[in-house]
């Protein structure tokens, strides 16, 4: 392995590490010193490759956001059906929170302490997805409602129980892995709820 490559894995590992600390664990308050231990590194290295705890931080965070961004766009810019984009941007979604519980957490506590880009969404795609969902009504595929209803009921039964996981399972007393399996099987009843047929 050439000194190049080597400082690529050790870069990849941090930021993986960090993935794993904040989004899967769900220890946002993780200091540089549990993030070295936890990727098994000099805590100088953190230091040494993104300056600080928090640019660190920050590009995790970035690199979670563009995720998020690039599964809208599913929905927003792709040529599929109507109903095909939807149940694309619900596996998405279902799956992100599969591989990280304590993203929508995480990106709700960045936002609400206006760390967060909040921003998006260009007009004409919104227009776009508005005139897409009328179309659907029209067709009598999903009930009658402002368009933005619809787009909140989605984002609702998708976000909000990943968003408050640690309520949900300690006053319903349930295991990471009843939870998981819980977010799991979403899929199916979210169609139910959002399609008529």
């Amino acid at each position: 392995m050439s000194k190049q490559e080597k400082k690529d894995h050790t870069q990849e590992l941090i930021k993986e590490t960090t993935k794993k600390l904040f989004f899967v664990k769900g220890k946002f308050d993780a200091t540089t010193q549990e993030i070295a231990d936890e990727a098994q590194v000099n805590r100088t290295l953190i230091n040494y490759y993104f300056r600080s705890r928090d640019n660190l931080v920050q590009i995790v965070f970035d690199e979670a956001h563009k995720v998020e961004k690039e599964k809208s766009e599913i929905i927003l810019r792709s040529d599929l059906p109507f109903k095909e984009k939807i149940i694309r941007f619900i596996e998405g979604s279902l799956q992100t929170s599969l591989q990280y519980p304590y993203l929508e957490t995480y990106i709700v506590s960045q936002i609400n302490k206006g760390n967060c880009q909040k921003k998006d969404v260009e007009a004409a795609d919104l227009k776009k997805f508005y005139k897409d969902i009328k179309k659907e009504m029209e067709l009598g595929n999903i009930d009658k409602m402002e368009p933005i209803q619809f787009i909140f009921n989605m984002i609702s039964l998708l976000v909000f129980p990943s968003a408050i996981r640690p309520l949900f399972m300690e006053n319903m007393m349930i295991s990471d892995k009843q939870f998981d399996r819980l977010i799991a099987d979403r899929k199916d009843i979210i169609l139910k709820m959002l399609f008529k047929k």
